[in-house]
């Protein structure tokens, strides 16, 4: 992944034209979407992939109310149905550092995706202050991969996709296991419970 690439984060990707006056519906993929009524400007990407986003300053902006995950842009400049089909298919792109500072306890995907997991055992040292041993100190499992969310049919916490020498392993994002989290380090601390390996592998 580029440099360039990382700049940027994308929070909606347009769909097609709506109206006639230029506006586009776009597909929303930030799970923010009420800071963009804040925004003055945005970048969309270059429709060949190429090159530099190219800023627009938004005339407006609402969610729909009819179509769940989906809102409505209105760049200034872009003032017909013509001119708002030119830009189907591009994604509207934020600068990186305006991204939204999240709570404690809360992280963004891409923040997770790429961490190293490393593994603690749930027994004690039998003597407080003895040097830790080979058999105390933290395995690394692998690194993240993806992160699963269950959704509104079946609830629980999200899933860490860890990538291991034996295989895939998925590890639920929650605060027992994931005792900590150093996106900075890019590194997750786990006490994995009994029978998770046994639970994955029979899946």
């Amino acid at each position: 992944m580029s440099d360039a690439k990382h700049r940027w984060l994308a929070v909606a990707r347009i769909l097609r034209a709506r109206g006639n006056k230029g506006e586009v519906a776009v597909e929303l993929l930030t799970d923010f979407p009420e800071r963009l009524s804040e925004v003055q400007k945005v970048y969309l990407a270059p429709a060949s992939g190429g090159g530099e986003p190219q800023a627009y300053e938004v005339s407006s902006f609402w969610i729909s109310q009819n179509h769940r995950g989906q809102a409505v842009f209105h760049f200034a400049g872009v003032n017909s149905i013509s001119a708002a089909e030119q830009l189907r298919g591009r994604e509207v792109l934020l600068p990186f550092e305006e991204r939204v500072k999240l709570p404690d306890g809360m992280y963004f995907v891409s923040d997770l995706v790429g961490c190293s997991v490393f593994e603690h055992s749930e027994a004690k040292p039998v003597v407080a202050s003895s040097p830790c041993s080979l058999a105390e100190a933290p395995l690394v499992l692998g690194k993240v991969t993806d992160v699963a969310f269950l959704g509104e049919v079946q609830a629980g916490a999200p899933l860490l996709h860890v990538e291991t020498p034996r295989g895939e392993l998925l590890i639920p994002l929650a605060e027992d296991i994931c005792f900590r989290i150093d996106t900075v380090a890019r590194r997750i601390d786990v006490r994995l419970p009994e029978g998770l390996r046994e639970l994955n592998d029979s899946e």
